[in-house]
This record gives structure tokens, C-alpha cells and sequence, in this order.
């Protein structure tokens, strides 16, 4: 598979790129909505407008009503998303909570797919119970009460919980706390109650919540798969947002390498502009070389992984998502701090956007596993 964008791709990430340029930028967004102290952390009529243009369905099935595409187009839209550092909800909702619900009944599809379509509801994913991702340990427990299941635990760091109006929950219905199997997940409506959220404002000024179940009662419904079955589906939401995280990861890069860029042609030192120094072309080109790198390794992932969807036959998909992840993990910290170096003490200042990317790219490092997690995890998943 070349590791490049086909004409209808390539179509579509002009689209994204003028809209997230236009619609989507720090300016009108990120800032706008950080300097209000926004409890959301986002704007609800940009998550419309991106509902209108198709972006919020992407992962949604045809059959559903959605655009039927694959994990190339919404790392497109991811992408720009980074480049941008377009605050909205797409990774959680269209992507990780999309995962989900393409595995449930067609109740539920019927009742939260609607209006992820329209850009009307926003979905968030609990899974991690710690500060650090750790996917494998699922202590939170959903007992059998009547017709249904009620719901005991603690979940941290749920990107936009408080704004969300369903929670696909990860609990243990079977097992031990460390045990693979034994995992289903809920569908946890905004308004459950015996569900308290605390919510927490991150580095990039996103919102998250730590959230406690104490004992919510859930009808049978709610269950999204099969009881006791949920191991496989909460896999494919991890491989799903990792590499969503990797794709708006590289726009990160990107636009934190741009405006370095841009930067070293137009700030003059003795007499030159800095990007005639050789030093600073060395650096430079090291950067872009390390980019790219990571944008061919999410392009590779993000292949693999919609072949292995459509018929099983990449088994590799797994192992190429972690590189993906690792690599531009590696990739983005670099275009950051070397852009606040670059910028010298500018760079460190709130009046310049360059420290903006630093922030979002720490938050989105920790995201569903950092470079650390994500190096051990090949190395495992190749056999050392």
C-alpha cells in the first residue's frame, strides 16, 4: 500500500484544511473558549458545523446513516484537527465512542448514532482507572441487580464527561481485577443517577472529569456487546483512538514545525534572518526528516488497521498502531520543544501560539498510552 493520499482522500483533506483553518483555528477557538474559562472547553456550534460537514459520522456505518469510511479519512480530519489545535470532541465521540456503538443494538444505535451524526451529542469513553493509561486492569464492577447491572467504581481523567451526553463505561461483570476477559461495556446516559463527576481542567485547557458509580442502577439495554464479552470491542476502541491520537498527534507536529519555520525566515539576528545560520537548518531539517517519519508510520497503521476491519487480513495492524503512537509521540515533543527553543524567549510566552502546541502535545502524549507504554507494548507484541 503506498503510503500516500488517493484523489478522493486528498479531496477531502483540502476540505478539512480549509475549514479547520477557517472555522477551527486557535484564535477563534482554542483561545476564545480558554480565555472564558468554557466549562466544555469546546464550541458546540463548531461541533455542529462539523456534523454538517459529514465529519462527525465518518465511522459510522452507511447502514447507520453514517459515511461509512475508514481510519485514513478521520485521520485526515485528525490531522487538521492537530494542526489547528481545534478543540471539539471528534477522537472521544466520532472515533472511540463510534468504535463502541458499532457493536450495539440496534436500539442503541437508534437512540445516541442520530445524533452524533447531526453534531448534536457529544460521547466520552471511561476506561483508564489510574493517572496512567493501564487498559489491562478493570476494577470497577457491574453487578447483576434485577434486569440489569448496577454500576461501582471510579474512573479518571474521561475527556469531556461533563459535556457528554452517554459514557460507554468499561466494567468488570467477571474475574479478578487483572483478568482478560470478563469485561463488558455500558452505555451510561448523562443524567444516571448515583454518577458524580469532578471536573478537572488539563495543560492544553481541554476538560476532563474523574467520575464515581455508586451503585447506578443500568437496565439490560445499556449493555453494549455481550456480557462478559466486551475484552474484543474495548480492544478495537483502544487501536481506534490510539491512532487517532497519533494522526492529530502528527498535526501537532505539523503546525508546531510550520511556524518554526516560518518563524526562522523572518527573525533577524547580526544582520541575517536566524534561518541562514547552518545550526538552525541542521535542526530544522532533522525535524522534518522525523515528521514525516511519523506521518508514513500513522498513514502504514491507519492502512492496516481498515484492511484488517474490512476482512481480517492484517494481522499486523496491532503492532503498527503502537509504532505509530510511539513514533509520533517521539516526533511531536521534538517539533515542540524545538519550536519554543527556536523562538528563543518569545517562545515562552502566551502572546505566541508556538507554547500552545507544547500543551496539547503532553496531554495528547498521555492519551491512551505514551511513548514509554506504547514502545513496551511492540517490543512485546514482536516477540522480545
Amino acid at each position: 500500500m503506498p503510503l500516500f493520499h488517493t484523489e478522493d482522500q486528498a479531496m477531502l483533506a483540502d476540505s478539512a484544511s480549509g475549514f479547520m483553518a477557517e472555522e477551527g483555528n486557535i484564535k477563534k477557538q482554542l483561545r476564545h473558549w480558554r480565555d472564558r474559562d468554557c466549562p466544555d472547553g469546546f464550541g458546540h456550534a463548531l461541533w455542529k458545523q462539523m456534523g454538517e460537514m459529514g465529519f462527525t459520522g465518518m465511522l459510522v456505518g452507511e447502514d447507520d446513516g453514517g459515511l461509512g469510511m475508514g481510519h485514513v479519512e478521520a485521520g485526515i480530519v485528525l490531522e487538521e484537527i492537530g494542526r489547528n489545535l481545534t478543540p471539539s470532541p471528534f477522537l472521544t465521540s466520532s472515533v472511540l465512542a463510534a468504535t463502541a456503538l458499532g457493536h450495539a443494538s440496534s436500539d442503541l444505535k437508534g437512540r445516541y448514532l442520530p445524533g452524533l451524526i447531526e453534531g448534536e451529542s457529544v460521547f466520552a469513553v471511561a476506561i483508564d482507572e489510574t493517572a496512567k493509561h493501564r487498559p489491562s486492569r478493570i476494577a470497577t464492577k457491574a453487578e447483576r441487580s434485577g434486569n440489569g447491572f448496577k454500576l461501582t467504581g471510579s474512573k479518571s481523567f474521561v475527556i469531556q464527561g461533563a459535556s457528554s451526553d452517554m459514557i460507554v463505561v468499561a466494567a468488570r461483570t467477571s474475574g479478578s481485577d487483572e483478568d482478560e476477559d470478563g469485561i463488558t461495556l455500558f452505555a451510561v446516559p448523562k443524567d444516571a443517577a448515583n454518577m458524580n463527576q469532578e471536573p478537572v481542567r488539563l495543560v492544553d485547557s481541554s476538560m476532563a472529569s474523574h467520575i464515581k458509580f455508586d451503585g447506578v442502577e443500568l437496565d439490560g439495554d445499556a449493555v453494549i456487546g455481550e456480557v462478559d464479552g466486551g475484552r474484543e470491542i474495548l480492544n478495537a476502541m483502544l487501536a481506534a483512538g490510539r491512532l487517532g491520537a497519533a494522526a492529530e498527534g502528527v498535526g501537532v507536529a505539523g503546525g508546531a514545525m510550520d511556524m518554526t519555520l516560518d518563524y526562522l525566515k523572518q527573525r533577524k539576528q547580526f544582520g541575517k534572518v536566524i534561518g541562514e545560520f547552518q545550526a538552525l537548518q541542521h535542526r530544522a531539517a532533522h525535524l522534518y526528516s522525523e515528521v514525516e517519519i511519523a506521518r508514513a508510520a500513522t498513514i502504514k497503521a491507519q492502512q492496516l488497521l481498515d484492511a484488517n476491519q474490512r476482512d481480517g487480513g492484517a494481522p499486523s495492524a496491532d503492532l503498527m498502531t503502537s509504532v505509530a503512537k510511539a513514533k509520533v509521540s517521539r516526533a511531536a515533543g521534538l517539533a515542540v520543544k524545538e519550536g519554543v527553543q527556536m523562538h528563543g524567549g518569545i517562545g515562552m510566552t502566551d502572546e505566541y501560539d508556538i507554547g500552545l502546541y507544547m500543551k496539547r502535545d503532553r496531554a495528547l502524549q498521555e492519551f491512551l498510552g505514551d511513548a514509554y507504554f506504547h514502545a513496551n507494548r511492540v517490543a512485546e507484541l514482536s516477540g522480545y
